[in-house]
């Protein structure tokens, strides 16, 4: 017999309470419990098939776990799976490390699919086993046949949403990687709930992050998504898996952004930057020259400014347009850079630099599509705006990288080297930094010629005369 039991979930954080409750006392949002029926089975399920030991109690005979001392443990380096994207691998930490639990989340249509069956179809030497519980496998096929790998045979694909048939479908196949399309669509016969509800979500990672730790096989999770751009599901989801990758971009861009907010492998700061085309997702090796690539003769409004995404530096083009104010009170919209920032630095501009904004409209964009909050972007946002209340371009080959303080100060940034050695690179003449920056960093070293200065009015004299 099974025992059955009704429990009631929070659908914003996952919370538990065996009644309803009108208010979450763990994330204070309202009327946000949902009834669950959950079901414990008490069968013994067949034998020679691979199941979680916590589905099945009683039915497995491991050995009881003991505690030992931390010097007595054997710590094995195992070897990374290095896949042929290096993107990827950069935001992994060096690649998928054996047993992981991978989930990446990101907007409907932004390429969480698209690039996870890239990922299957280029590992020629693994068995990749794609699970789908959205698209049947014509619709897979198709999109397979876009890319360049589309006929490899070491990719599996099954359609399926049970996890007990996907179960018996790994052990009859025996992948080197698992591929879960998307989490939400799974749902497992021990809890009698919806799919995509909190504890179907949790019972199913449960089990597949059980498989993975047992069996050594990385899984690879698709997650949805909520409105405010967070995991879709309780929050225990992102504490259970061992990685947390962000992809990020516009839909009406072609530019997505691979981020990592968590890694018990690696580093959080990387980030991996992709093209899409209509063939995949391409790799962006130097994304500074794609960011720059359309720049044509010199315009007033457009500024260098020299950021960090991780640890990867980047130069990207800083837009500005100011207008006289038409209405009584002015505009002032930023895309891809805060609002709240630009605001400060407008006030700065006018206390600071003794400019009139007050009855101009402002308009700022960082071209490209990327959403960025380095301070060290202040310097150009400054010198664009200026540049377009003026009508003074800016030269082609100048860069800017440094923070403005509200008294007008030019505070210094992190790892200056990094950003001079990509201006560098790029053909970049003159870069304005702060004079702080140069304590013990050889700025001669570098082939532009480096303005360090320490006031807003001495880089606006020295771009403006």
């Amino acid at each position: 017999m099974a025992k059955v039991r009704t429990v009631f979930f929070c659908q914003s954080c996952g919370a538990q309470s065996s009644k309803w409750i009108g208010r979450c006392p763990v994330c204070g949002e309202w009327n946000t419990y949902v009834e669950e029926v959950i079901q414990k089975e008490t069968v013994a399920t067949t034998t020679g098939q691979w199941k979680p030991a916590s589905t099945v109690p009683g039915g497995n005979t491991k050995k009881a776990a003991k505690s030992v001392q931390l010097g007595d443990i054997l710590a094995e380096d195992e070897p990374r799976i290095v896949t042929p994207d290096g993107e990827l691998n950069r935001v992994l930490g060096g690649g998928l490390v054996p047993g992981s639990i991978v989930l990446i989340g990101g907007e409907p249509g932004i390429g969480k699919s698209t690039l996870m069956l890239q990922i299957a179809l280029s590992l020629s030497q693994l068995k990749v086993l794609y699970v789908s519980g959205e698209e049947s496998e014509a619709q897979i096929k198709m999109r397979a046949e876009r890319m360049a790998d589309g006929q490899h045979s070491g990719c599996y694909i099954l359609t399926e949403t049970n996890t007990q048939n996907i179960f018996r479908q790994i052990d009859q196949v025996q992948p080197n990687i698992l591929v879960i399309d998307s989490i939400q669509t799974m749902h497992s016969t021990l809890v009698e709930s919806g799919a995509g509800s909190v504890s179907q979500v949790r019972e199913c990672t449960a089990e597949f992050l059980k498989f993975a730790k047992e069996t050594g096989t990385p899984v690879l999770l698709i997650g949805h998504i909520t409105k405010d751009g967070s995991i879709a599901g309780p929050k225990i989801l992102e504490h259970m898996v061992d990685t947390v990758l962000q992809f990020e971009g516009d839909r009406h861009l072609s530019y997505r952004i691979l981020r990592t907010t968590k890694n018990r492998f690696g580093s959080t700061s990387e980030l991996g930057i992709y093209e899409m085309q209509g063939d995949g997702l391409r790799q962006v090796s130097n994304p500074s020259e794609i960011l720059l690539s359309q720049r044509g003769e010199s315009l007033s409004g457009m500024a260098i400014g020299a950021t960090l995404e991780g640890n990867r530096p980047l130069l990207v083009e800083v837009q500005a347009l100011v207008t006289p104010s038409t209405y009584g009170t002015p505009q002032r919209s930023s895309t891809g850079f805060d609002a709240k920032r630009l605001q400060m630095l407008l006030a700065v501009l006018e206390k600071r630099a003794g400019l009139r904004l007050g009855q101009h409209d402002v308009f700022l964009n960082i071209a490209g599509g990327l959403r960025l909050d380095d301070p060290a972007l202040d310097m150009a946002v400054c010198a664009a705006v200026v540049s377009s209340l003026n009508d003074l371009p800016i030269p082609g080959n100048v860069c800017l990288a440094a923070e403005v303080g509200l008294s007008g100060e030019i505070r210094a940034v992190s790892r200056l080297d990094q950003r001079l050695a990509e201006a560098e690179k790029l053909g970049f003449r003159e870069m304005y930094v702060s004079q702080f920056n140069g304590k013990g960093l050889d700025l001669a070293r570098f082939g532009l010629k480096v303005h360090a200065v320490s006031r807003l009015d001495e880089v606006l004299d020295g771009l403006f005369g």
